[in-house]
């Protein structure tokens, strides 16, 4: 009896030693996944500087208090290290932070293995590593050999090779957004270069949001563009949307009317708001953001109209440059006045496209090898299919099918009969 007695007395304590073991493991390698994060977007920022002293703006400030994270395991410790970002929006406040995608603030247990391999995968995680970083998050990733992720990331592919493919017929899109997204990858077959995916959004008559394509794209070009169109028009998406939303990419605006000649045009105010502050000093780009929001602000397109000749007419003189870059596009940045107010700030921006892809990191160490462009654009999918559900709809959604069936609306409201 003192036999098994001790024996199990040694178990437990080997058991107990091999807990105590695997969990600084998993903290450990929690610990600098979160470092590296802080480490890049510190760089990623370098070159932001104050102008009188010529200090950057942005940098690690000592660590946050410790964070427990609830794994099988037991508790891992974690901390995370203080990021102090002194950037200035243009209206002079500190609007900018760090938000560390890897330890989101409110994660106390990770989330489930079909969000989180494709996302370990993207920020940099080795495909042998999976099952320790699985472990420290909370789940159990023994399955996960490297040999076992590979094939899944396998299946993956398949899985975006059979949705690129499948049917859109009796689909109606009653708007689109339309935007490339760069990562920083280095293609094998090109040298040094980003990875520009197109992707694109819509607006079905029920009011939902549906990930509609996601190709790789050269630069954005016109022919990358004019391909991914057509591929939709092949596959059954007979019917023009309504309104198309972009930013200044050529390539798409040259393309778009050769499938889709119906389709109007919204351009995206907040990269224009961007591109005409460019060609500004920035002593005064505060007070002409602050007017430009007055334009695509306005309550009626008459107000907008008299807030865009106002703009001019400050900024003609000593900024033309600025001036020319906002009215090239006037009717284009305007479009969204005869569509449903209800609709208008999901219409001036393409900010849906923009969020979803504001957490998507890929990995911080520049990606070889033949695989890399399939294997971005596959990991790219299976985030925005984690992500697609939990996209809410448009407002005002009854108004959708009003606007598919021809109802115009005059600065936002129903015309009368």
């Amino acid at each position: 009896m003192e036999t098994v007695t001790r024996t199990l007395r040694m178990a437990t304590a080997t058991s107990s030693v091999l807990d105590e073991v695997l969990r600084e493991g998993a903290r450990r390698m929690l610990q600098e996944a979160i470092e590296r994060e802080v480490d890049e977007y510190v760089a990623r920022h370098a070159d932001a500087r104050d102008p009188r002293t010529g200090r950057r703006l942005v940098v690690r400030n000592g660590r946050l208090p410790a964070r427990t994270i609830q794994s099988p395991l037991g508790p891992i410790g974690v901390h995370q290290p203080r990021v102090d970002d002194r950037r200035l929006d243009e209206q002079g406040r500190r609007a900018f932070r760090f938000s560390s995608a890897v330890l989101p603030p409110y994660l106390r247990r990770a989330q489930s293995i079909e969000k989180l391999v494709p996302w370990l995968y993207l920020k940099g995680v080795s495909s042998s590593d999976f099952p320790e970083a699985l472990s420290a998050l909370g789940l159990d990733g023994s399955g996960l050999s490297a040999t076992n992720v590979i094939r899944m990331k396998e299946l993956w592919r398949e899985e975006w090779s059979e949705w690129s493919k499948r049917s859109l017929a009796g689909k109606r899109y009653v708007y689109l957004w339309a935007d490339g997204v760069y990562f920083n990858i280095r293609l094998a077959e090109e040298g040094e270069g980003r990875q520009c995916v197109l992707v694109v959004m819509g607006a079905t008559e029920d009011g939902g949001k549906e990930l509609v394509a996601i190709r790789e794209g050269h630069r954005e070009s016109e022919q990358s563009w004019l391909e991914l169109l057509r591929d939709l028009k092949d596959r059954g998406l007979e019917a023009d949307p309504e309104l198309a939303v972009g930013d200044g990419g050529l390539g798409f605006w040259k393309a778009l009317p050769q499938v889709f000649p119906r389709t109007r045009w919204q351009r995206c105010w907040m990269h224009k708001t961007c591109n005409v502050l460019n060609y500004l000093p920035k002593s005064q780009q505060p007070a002409a953001k602050s007017k430009l929001q007055e334009i695509w602000m306005a309550a009626t397109r008459a107000e907008a109209l008299a807030a865009l000749e106002r703009f001019k007419r400050d900024y003609q003189g000593k900024y033309p440059r600025a001036v020319e870059c906002v009215m090239k596009d006037k009717e284009e940045l305007l479009a969204f006045y005869d569509f449903p107010a209800e609709h208008w700030q999901h219409l001036r921006t393409t900010n849906p496209i923009e969020s979803t892809f504001a957490t998507v990191r890929l990995r911080t160490a520049k990606t070889k090898g033949c695989g890399s462009r399939q294997a971005c654009l596959t990991m790219v999918f299976k985030l925005c299919q984690s992500a697609e559900k939990h996209w809410r709809k448009l407002n005002g959604c009854a108004l959708l099918r009003e606007v598919s069936n021809g109802i115009e609306f005059v600065d936002g409201i129903r015309r009368a009969a």
